[in-house]
């Protein structure tokens, strides 16, 4: 058997269906998959991989099967080339997103985060801080 190759999905919990997903179309330009309304929200994220949204409120009623779900805030890191870091950060700029923090970690990778409508910290980060062979 061989080991598992990649992470598909991520979900995330999100507060305001209608505010996440008009913010991850329209700010972070992520492609619809699906949705239901009151429910879900999916993005295709880059080639591989596939981001949900689920409204907190319906997953703690356990209408998922099996229930999904989180409390307090999520994470996650989505890769962006080196070179297009500091266009990223003006264009969230100039859409009233505020960075929280810029790091410059030690390998010379960038990473900035900032918060989605429910208070989700995201980061963009450029390639090379894990090793990976995808380069990331």
């Amino acid at each position: 058997m061989r080991p598992i190759q990649r992470i598909v999905e991520t979900a995330l919990c999100v507060d305001d269906l209608n505010a996440a997903e008009a913010f991850y179309r329209d700010v972070l330009e992520f492609e619809g998959k699906g949705n239901e309304a009151g429910r879900h929200v999916f993005f295709r994220v880059g080639a591989d991989s596939v981001l949900l949204l689920f409204s907190a409120e319906n997953t703690r009623k356990g209408e998922l099967l099996p229930p999904h779900g989180t409390s307090g805030a999520g994470h996650v890191a989505f890769g962006v080339g080196a070179e297009e870091l500091d266009q990223w950060r003006r264009k969230l700029e100039s859409k009233g997103v505020a960075i929280e923090h810029e790091q410059v970690w030690s390998e010379g990778v960038r990473s900035i985060y900032f918060r989605d409508p429910s208070g989700n910290l995201l980061e963009l980060i450029t390639p090379g801080l894990w090793g990976l062979p995808s380069g990331w």
